[in-house]
């Protein structure tokens, strides 16, 4: 249930912000929120991160596909007891259906996130949700949170 919850609502949160990008951001190209370390900055982004593999819609689907399939076959297998391992893998979820969404709808993914200084890529909430629940459940395999050796079960 809690996996649902989460996932549905990283697709809808990701789902209103490239909205309001779309109509909102996208004449203006881009906004400054905190001079030269911060903006809103539209991008329609045909690739990956750093603009690698580029126009390769077709590849990113099926990955897409296959690590959701993953996902969901892991989890009714293993039956993970840790909680923080459900949220962190339907994070990861809920941003992948994100930008599958866009890339089968639009054949791109609307990014609008950019951190100036550090010449950061553009990103979105679909993003933030697949790099934070994988980060945590990197985390919780290193500390073996799945084997039992924690108190945070349910």
């Amino acid at each position: 249930m809690v996996f649902g919850i989460i996932a549905v609502c990283a697709v809808a949160a990701d789902m209103v912000v490239k909205y309001l990008a779309v109509n909102f951001l996208q004449p203006l190209g881009s906004v400054s929120l905190i001079d030269g370390v911060f903006s809103l900055t539209y991008l329609e982004n045909r690739g990956a991160a750093f603009g690698i593999l580029q126009n390769k819609q077709y590849f990113f689907i099926a990955f897409t596909a296959v690590v959701l399939i993953l996902i969901i076959v892991y989890l009714a297998v293993k039956r993970p007891k840790s909680i923080f391992m459900w949220v962190s893998l339907a994070l990861v979820c809920g941003g992948a259906l994100g930008n599958l969404i866009d890339r089968v709808r639009l054949g791109y993914v609307v990014d609008l996130f950019y951190f100036e200084p550090i010449n950061f890529p553009v990103f979105n909430v679909a993003d933030i949700c697949v790099c934070v629940g994988a980060a945590l459940a990197v985390i919780l395999i290193l500390l073996d949170k799945e084997n039992g050796n924690k108190k945070d079960k349910v």
